[in-house]
Parts: C-alpha cells; sequence; structure tokens
C-alpha cells in the first residue's frame, strides 16, 4: 500500500473529526461526547419505534460490550433511555428512548442538519454539489471497506444449537425480515414449519454466521427419509450481504448434508427474494415443479449432492 494514499487518509480523518466536533467533550454543545449522542440517535431511528436489542445496537455501530454497558448506564441515568428485559426472552436486553430521550434526539436532529448547513454555506451551488456527491462515495466506499474488512477477518460459520441465545436471534430476525419484504406480510404460523428438534442432529443442523463474534445469517437444514435434504430458514443480516456469506452458510449446510447422507437438497423461496434465486442457481439448483404446499413460495429447487469423496453411492 502506497505511503502517500496512507498520508491521505490521516490528513482526511484530521480534518473531519475537527469539522463535525467529534473532538469537542460536549458534541454540539449539549453537554455530552459525541458516543453518547450516537447512541441516542441509532436507539430512537424511525425504523424501530420501539427501541432495539442491545445485541443489535452493538453489532450496527461495532462497539465493545462493555463500552456500549457503560454509555447505556450514562444515558439511563440522565433519564434519557430505558433498558429492560424482552418479555419473551430475559437473556435478551432491549434499549428505548424515554420522551426526555426523543426530545433530545429531536435537538440533535436539528442540531446536525445546522452543522451540515455550515458546512455547506461558504461553498458555490457547484462545489456543494462536488463536495455532496464525494461525501456519498467516500461512505459507500468505507461501509465496503468495513464490511469486507470484517468479513475476511472474522467470518466463522458453525453449527449450533437453535435454543442458543444468537440462534433465536437471527430466527427472529428472519421473520421479521420476511414480514416487512414479502407482498401481505409474513405468518410462520402458516409458513411450513419446522421446530428447534428439526435442527438438531441426527434430524438436522442449524448453522450460524458470526461476524466479530456477533450473529449476521444463519441456514438450516431437516433431514428426510429416502436421502432428502430441506433447506429452511436462510438469513443474512443486512449489514453483512453483498458479501458472501449466504454462500458460505449454504455450502456449510450442503457439507452438513453430505455426512448425513443426503443425495438430494431441496428448498423453496418466495419471488420477492430474487438475491436469494439468484444464489441458489449459482450454487447448482435448479427450479423444479412444487413439491410442497407452502403458502409463501412461488419457486421450489432441487439439487442432487454427489457422495463424500471416498464413500460409495447407496
Amino acid at each position: 500500500m502506497q505511503a502517500g494514499h496512507i498520508n491521505q487518509v490521516r490528513r482526511f480523518n484530521r480534518l473531519v473529526t475537527q469539522r463535525v466536533g467529534a473532538l469537542e467533550n460536549s458534541y454540539l454543545q449539549r453537554g455530552r461526547p459525541l458516543g453518547e449522542a450516537r447512541l441516542l440517535f441509532e436507539i430512537g431511528r424511525p425504523d424501530a419505534p420501539d427501541g432495539v436489542d442491545v445485541r443489535e445496537l452493538r453489532a450496527r455501530l461495532q462497539l465493545d460490550s462493555a463500552y456500549v454497558s457503560r454509555l447505556l448506564r450514562a444515558l439511563e441515568g440522565q433519564g434519557l433511555v430505558a433498558v429492560r428485559r424482552r418479555a419473551d426472552d430475559a437473556r435478551v436486553r432491549c434499549v428505548a428512548l424515554t420522551s426526555a430521550g426523543r426530545a433530545e434526539r429531536d435537538t440533535y436532529d436539528r442540531l446536525s442538519d445546522t452543522l451540515a448547513r455550515d458546512l455547506l454555506a461558504p461553498l458555490a451551488p457547484p462545489q456543494r454539489a462536488r463536495l455532496v456527491a464525494a461525501m456519498a462515495e467516500v461512505e459507500h466506499l468505507l461501509a465496503q471497506s468495513g464490511r469486507l474488512a470484517g468479513l475476511h477477518g472474522n467470518l466463522r460459520i458453525v453449527v449450533e444449537d437453535p435454543a442458543g441465545a444468537d440462534a433465536r436471534w437471527c430466527l427472529e430476525a428472519y421473520v421479521r425480515d420476511l414480514a416487512e419484504r414479502f407482498e401481505g406480510g409474513f405468518d410462520p404460523a402458516r409458513s411450513n414449519p419446522i421446530a428447534l428438534e428439526d435442527m438438531r442432529p441426527p434430524h438436522g443442523a442449524l448453522v450460524l454466521a458470526r461476524m466479530a463474534a456477533r450473529p449476521v445469517g444463519c441456514g438450516a437444514i431437516r433431514f428426510h427419509d429416502a436421502g432428502v435434504g430441506e433447506i429452511k430458514r436462510m438469513w443474512v443480516a443486512p449489514t453483512a450481504r453483498g458479501l458472501g456469506v449466504a454462500r458460505r452458510i449454504l455450502a456449510r449446510l450442503e457439507e452438513a448434508a453430505r455426512g448425513a447422507g443426503v443425495s438430494l437438497l431441496r428448498l423453496e423461496t418466495n419471488r420477492t427474494l430474487t438475491e436469494a434465486q439468484a444464489l441458489y442457481r449459482a450454487s447448482g439448483f435448479v427450479e423444479v415443479a412444487p413439491f410442497n404446499r407452502e403458502p409463501y413460495a412461488h419457486h421450489w429447487f432441487e439439487k442432487p449432492l454427489a457422495p463424500p469423496p471416498g464413500v460409495e453411492p447407496a
């Protein structure tokens, strides 16, 4: 890597931290540091009106667990957030803004808008357009850099018990994601069911993808008679999409299937999940006639599996 590139990155970092006020003890003159302000913004995002899981908050910001806990205690002490245990799983903590926290976040929004205007105001209109376009490009490339660094250095695909906290978090996120993406929503009670026991050996398996020790995806397989394996619950967190995580999950499920003597893999998917369809086709699955009555399915796929090396076909 060229020394000139390194020096440019360092100059850019110094300028940006100074111009956005990150060096000040009181971010935007509100009496708290940037870390607390950033946490308030994430907790109160419009797409999470009822708050957010602390685990998801840590993953989204890529912050150390102990540091996030300290920030939350400080905000809770100021009466800006409320931390509680989830009613259906006491192991999972959720955090939401209080009324005072929402008012504080609204104030930060106004001050942040003012800061943005102050950055742009000295520039002529063509310069503003250039700066905003450059910012969008830098944002895209930095996000891609961070995701790729996390993928190559920290991605782990492992078989786990489906009742574990991380597994349950992924499975619940899968349901929420489909409910948002499917036309008319998604009700797991109407779908072709798969019980936790079906995702444990010898009946099946569940694999988790972790990046920097945080769960970012899952997939399951259920073994049927006659050497058939059914792929279920394929999901990758939005922050990890486009990085090949789903492909790695699918490959790990195929490995588990071969180890269990499966000779044919099957799966179905919804028409809105175009990226999933592309993945399955690229992985050797072929679209076939419907083989079940899954109400949310529009495409059915199969893939024959060769036996592991040294194992004769049955």
